[in-house]
């Protein structure tokens, strides 16, 4: 698998994610949920500050600026390691996951770089606009990540005989997640549960001067 073809799958990601996301932002109000089919599945819209699946690590402006820079220089050091395990021919499935960490990475990026710069802050129960670049709610860095995905399969409560939890709500799946942070997952979970057998499959490319030995060696024969 060309590096090429890795770089298509995740811009193909990026794209998907960043569409959504802005439509998301520019046609619901900040906690407006829409359910998409019967209970289980709602477009919930949230932004927290750039953590996966809606958690919140710092609130700081400086954590918050720490933590983008962090992401960064993962998905810059993401995009050569990507690049290297490609030279290197290691399996399609290894790749494909790869270039599904990275583009869930850089998504989430995106909104963390820039959407404070170019979406205002409405008031409650408006939508937000684009306003011209630098005149955001933020500033360059401090953008928040927009979520929007719930899947409340199980919303019910927990038994009284349960110890500690009786009584309780008991909701599953949820937090509220967007396509980048599912891209992460899913690229984190295939590759643990097949890890043998896609470092199984890796062969060394063999040097030029020992194709071309082997080649010759083959035509003396």
């Amino acid at each position: 698998m060309k590096y090429k073809h890795i770089l298509w799958i995740v811009f193909l990601i990026l794209l998907v994610d960043q569409v959504i996301k802005i439509y998301v932002k520019t046609h619901f109000y900040l906690g407006e949920s829409v359910t998409v089919f019967h209970d289980w599945f709602q477009l919930s819209f949230i932004q927290n500050e750039g953590m996966a699946f809606g958690m919140t690590l710092m609130d700081s402006a400086l954590g918050k600026l720490l933590l983008t820079l962090f992401r960064l220089g993962a998905v810059i050091f993401g995009f050569f390691w990507v690049r290297q395990l490609a030279r290197k021919g290691h399996s399609r499935g290894l790749l494909i996951c790869a270039a599904l960490i990275l583009a869930g990475a850089a998504g989430n990026l995106i909104d963390s770089m820039f959407y404070g710069m170019i979406f205002n802050d409405p008031f409650p129960n408006e939508v937000a606009a684009f306003v011209p670049f630098g005149h955001g709610y933020a500033p360059f860095l401090h953008g928040k990540v927009v979520d929007m995905f719930y899947f409340p399969i199980i919303d019910t409560t927990w038994p009284q005989w349960v110890p500690v939890l009786g009584g309780r709500a008991l909701r599953f799946f949820e937090p509220v997640f967007n396509l980048a942070d599912a891209s992460i997952s899913i690229g984190v979970i295939v590759l643990l549960l097949f890890q043998k057998k896609f470092m199984g499959q890796y062969h060394e490319p063999a040097a030029p001067a020992v194709e071309e030995l082997q080649k010759t060696s083959e035509s003396q024969a």
